[in-house]
Parts: C-alpha cells; structure tokens; sequence
C-alpha cells in the first residue's frame, strides 16, 4: 500500500502514490547504468554515484509535489524533440516524460536571460531541493535546446555535472558531437559551451551532484557576457 503521511496541511503525496515518477526514476537509474563509460573510470564512478542517490531516493519514497506545468518559448519544440527521440535508444525514457510533460515547470535558471537565448533554452527539475520529486540527494532534471542554439560557456561551483543526450545531437566546446546515446561529464568548475545542431531540437537528461549547500544553494552564471 503506498505511503501517505499526513501533516498539518494534509495529506503528502510519496513516489509509491505516483507510479510515472518512479519509473521516471527508474529510467534514469537505468540510463547511468546503461550508457557506456568508454573506458573512464571517472565516468563510470560518477555513473555509480549517481545510481546510488537515486537508489536512496527510491528507497526513502521521497515527497512528490505536482502542480500546473509552466511553459517557455523553448517548449514548442519538445513534441518534435519526443518525436526523434522515440526511435532512438531511450524510447522508454521519452516514454516516461511523455507521461508527466503536463507537470513540468520550465525554467531558465538565470536572474538576466540573453534575449537570444530566451526562445533557445530551458530546463525542468524533476528530482532535487526544487524538483517535483523532493531530495537533497541529488538534482535530476531536462534541458530542452531549439535547434541551432548556442548556450553560452559556464561553470558549475562545487557540482559535478553529466548530461544524456535522448534526441538530437550537441557539441561541447567544439570538441566531439554527441548524438543520442551520449553522456558528456563536466566535472566541478569545468567550463563548457553548448551548440545545437541547425535543424532539430536536442532534449538531454542530466544529473547534479555535490555537497547539500551546493546543490540548494547553486546560482547559475555565464562566464562572460554574452555578445
């Protein structure tokens, strides 16, 4: 029987109650299982960690807040990025978000937006200190690219970064083109730059992980300003 303790202001809501976030969670403990490391042993330990917070996420069916979805110009181009990626290689995971888009509030993350970049980006949380799904353990979300979208180079203090490309294909910083299928690791501090193929929309799964104060904390920031 599923969990629902209650409290001052009723009922809450578990991930046992809400069967497409746990196999939402479930998708992504498979992905970092699944995904080749490609011979890094950095990457298959970060792999392992981030299966393990979700692992413990799971374990202590962890509070799930749902409210009305908030949209972005960006979100225009998620039908078509669900579309592309249902016959790539995570067609289960395109599933699963399919199941919850209603609920999704997309957000840029920024106090000051590049105008450019205000139809070009956006990202969901799904699991963290301000995700749908409650925890400190870790941060689980979407990053939805239009196409030829170009995210300005940036750094992350003190959290340890991976994306899953599930549709379309990225560059970073120039240096290999990631197709579904993918995962691109920017350890702590790492600076990276983000480029969107011309003519599809990427969508990618990614994971944050760092100590409490970070991960509640994290002020996101464009290391310059952006021309």
């Amino acid at each position: 029987m599923a969990e629902v303790v209650e409290q001052a202001g009723g009922a809450v809501t578990r991930i046992q109650d809400r069967p497409d976030w746990l196999y939402l969670l479930r998708d992504f403990y498979e992905m970092y299982r699944q995904t080749p490391a490609g011979g890094s042993a950095k990457i298959r330990t970060h792999q392992r960690a981030v299966r393990e917070r979700i692992n413990r996420v799971i374990k202590a069916n962890a509070e799930v807040r749902e409210s009305q979805g908030v949209q972005k110009p960006v979100t225009a181009h998620l039908q078509r990025a669900l579309d592309n990626g249902r016959v790539q290689c995570h067609a289960p995971m395109i599933r699963t978000i399919e199941a919850v888009r209603q609920t999704l509030s997309w957000q840029y993350g920024y106090e000051k937006v590049p105008p450019g970049l205000q139809r070009k980006y956006a990202y969901a949380e799904l699991a963290g200190p301000s995700g749908v799904v409650m925890t400190e353990e870790i941060i689980l979300g979407l990053v939805l690219f239009a196409p030829a979208c170009t995210y300005p180079t940036h750094a992350h203090d003190g959290i340890s970064e991976s994306y899953v490309c599930v549709s379309g294909a990225v560059s970073e910083n120039d240096q290999g083109v990631y197709a579904p299928g993918s995962l691109i690791f920017n350890p702590p501090g790492h600076m990276h730059r983000i480029t969107v193929a011309d003519h599809s929309p990427s969508l990618l799964c990614y994971a944050w992980m760092g100590e409490r104060d970070k991960l509640i904390g994290q002020k996101m920031n464009f290391s310059r300003k952006p021309k």
